[in-house]
């Protein structure tokens, strides 16, 4: 007996194999690895920019050049940033072949902190310790050091090497001087490509922006948006046939609805309609009610949590967009839904803008951003 067809739908960790769309991005991006052109790619949260660049990379690499990642949302501190620094640059780009590892290793023999190398029993990896009682400056000299590494590694080895650092507004918080440091020092790597990304929008449009900071024009900016709903409820559908399963094109459009193309959440609720879906049946609008309402349960934690970290004013602008998409600073929209003034609503809709929870549209007005949480709104608050 042939076994029953896995769910296709994916969410929640990087998607490297089947994109719906991002055909024309993909190309860009694995265009400027090759050429080593420095890349910063602003997009939404959960828009699948790190996806995105991943399967570049894994791209790249499968043409020989050597890739690096690191989330610096792993490094709380300028020691632990040192540590991930260490073992991504030898593990991806000293010693990515059994060939290579003690020369490798003989790369981090001269930094300002030699490193304790400990090995993983286990699976045989690599991690790297700076131990404690290090100044500072001893610390930063170090991180210096490691990101001078990829350019030396890239001319000595005629090869090109590309350094992708996730999560990259995280740097701010490390430590307000260190973009001047990272700039310092990539400036002066011709041969490596450096690929920013980050969730926080405003933070990131402001290090890349913003002529007083140190990476103005550094790098090349690209922004992702939602994939188009055509092509991506042609994918959707293509995957409920390919599992013996079948999504009607009206449900189908009820679902883009819902989710407005968003990639993370599009793949979350079509995973629960398919679950919802029996084998050989067709999903309709019945199934995708009790899929979203499944959606709205399992999301009942996180937005919570969302919601008691806004203020009253933050809350009550919030239910108002979520019941009418508009111009919340103009006097008939405010009368509409009691709003406060309009520097109070200004203050408000800032900070729900930082939060990636409402977006502004071409039109000029605003609209919930955050996925289901309109849905979650008239589910669990009103």
């Amino acid at each position: 007996m042939a076994e029953a067809p896995l769910n296709p739908f994916r969410f929640g960790t990087f998607v490297i194999d089947e994109f719906a769309d991002r055909e024309v991005e993909l190309a860009e991006v694995e265009a400027d690895m090759r050429n080593g052109q420095d890349l910063v790619i602003f997009a939404p949260r959960r828009l699948g920019k790190s996806s995105l660049v991943l399967k570049a990379a894994a791209t790249t690499r499968r043409k020989k050049g050597l890739v690096a990642y690191l989330n610096l949302m792993t490094t709380p501190n300028k020691a632990r940033l040192a540590e991930r620094l260490a073992a991504a640059i030898y593990a991806d780009i000293a010693a990515p072949k059994a060939k290579l590892k003690e020369r490798g290793l003989a790369m981090f023999q001269g930094l300002r902190i030699s490193p304790t190398v400990i090995v993983d029993p286990i699976d045989g990896r690599l991690s790297f310790s700076f131990g404690f009682g290090h100044t500072e400056t001893d610390i930063e000299t170090t991180i210096e050091m490691l990101l001078e590494l990829p350019a030396k590694i890239a001319a000595e080895r005629e090869q090109r090497v590309v350094l992708i650092l996730d999560e990259f507004q995280e740097v701010v918080d490390l430590d307000p001087d260190f973009p001047k440091l990272l700039r310092s020092v990539f400036q002066a790597q011709p041969d490596v490509c450096h690929v920013y990304l980050g969730s926080k929008r405003h933070v990131m449009r402001e290090l890349f922006s913003d002529a007083n900071e140190p990476f103005w024009r550094s790098a090349k900016q690209m922004e992702i948006g939602l994939i188009p709903t055509d092509k991506f409820s042609r994918f959707v559908r293509r995957r409920f046939t390919a599992t013996n399963k079948e999504l009607g094109p009206a449900t189908c459009d009820l679902l883009f609805e819902i989710t407005r193309g968003h990639p993370y959440a599009t793949q979350e609720l079509a995973y629960s309609l398919w679950e919802q879906t029996p084998f050989d049946g067709v999903a309709g609008d019945d199934l995708l009610a009790r899929a979203l309402e499944l959606v709205l349960q399992s999301e009942n934690a996180h937005l919570s949590l969302v919601w008691e970290g806004l203020s009253a004013g933050q809350r009550v602008l919030l239910e108002a967009l979520a019941r009418e998409p508009g111009r919340p600073l103009s006097g008939a929209y405010r009368a509409r839904h009691q709003l406060a003034g309009p520097s109070s609503v200004q203050t408000a809709l800032k900070a729900l803008t930082d939060r990636e929870l409402v977006e502004r549209e071409p039109d000029g007005g605003y609209r919930v951003m955050e996925p289901f949480l309109t849905e979650w709104l008239g589910e669990f608050v009103n």
